[in-house]
């Protein structure tokens, strides 16, 4: 997905009804040694960190339960839409457990310091709507009888997306990336750098002809 220049969003559902991810298998993990649960879970946040990192934009549908690693994955992504039955949290501290691919990194991006704290050293769930409030999801949308609303929404979104420049959707979201860990002099230099990559594309000139003739552009990606 990464290096095919033909994908313009990914959207990541689950083809289980009602769940979208449940997180690990416990029954398994209990048959690990220390070693062992070490490795899986660095190839997981691993996982979770080549996901964040893809250069279009990643669209989460959650349909149904985003519990630990779902949740996990989910934040990877640059957009979260959930049906509002849905249930999601970081539930690992009631087994034990703390996040390990990535939550406890992700989810203060995301809510907050003060609330990714409170969720995270409470275990506690939230459904699609409470999330929505608090910012952990973009939207959230009243289940459907398929059972697929967070989908469906997920593809419209995706399609909102799709007319606008390719080249420059992705140097937006790499000047966001980047410039959110680092102070705000040095964001403004990574926007630069990134505006500056923009400036030759010949979408960059589509879109001014485009405005100048008063018609819809036609962007190619390049």
């Amino acid at each position: 997905l990464r290096f095919d220049e033909k994908v313009r969003v990914v959207v990541f559902k689950s083809e289980v009804k009602g769940v979208f991810c449940a997180g690990a298998d416990l029954k398994e993990r209990a048959k690990m040694d220390d070693a062992e649960v070490g490795h899986f879970v660095k190839r997981l946040r691993n996982l979770m960190d080549e996901i964040a990192a893809l250069p279009v934009p990643t669209i989460a549908a959650i349909d149904g339960y985003a519990l630990g690693g779902g949740l996990e994955l989910a934040l990877a992504c640059d957009l979260r839409v959930a049906a509002s039955s849905a249930k999601m949290g970081l539930i690992e501290t009631t087994r034990g457990l703390l996040p390990g691919a990535g939550g406890t990194q992700r989810l203060p991006r995301c809510v907050g310091i003060g609330l990714a704290k409170e969720l995270i050293f409470t275990g506690r769930q939230v459904d699609g709507q409470q999330a929505a409030l608090m910012g952990l999801v973009n939207h959230a949308v009243p289940q459907n009888s398929d059972g697929d609303a967070a989908y469906q929404r997920a593809l419209a979104l995706a399609k909102e997306i799709l007319p606008q420049a390719p080249f420059a959707v992705k140097m937006g979201k790499l000047a966001i990336n980047r410039g959110i860990e680092v102070d705000i002099a040095s964001g403004m230099a990574i926007e630069g750098m990134c505006y500056a990559q923009n400036i030759p594309t010949r979408d960059r000139q589509e879109g001014m002809a485009a405005f100048r003739e008063k018609r819809p552009p036609q962007f190619i990606g390049k």
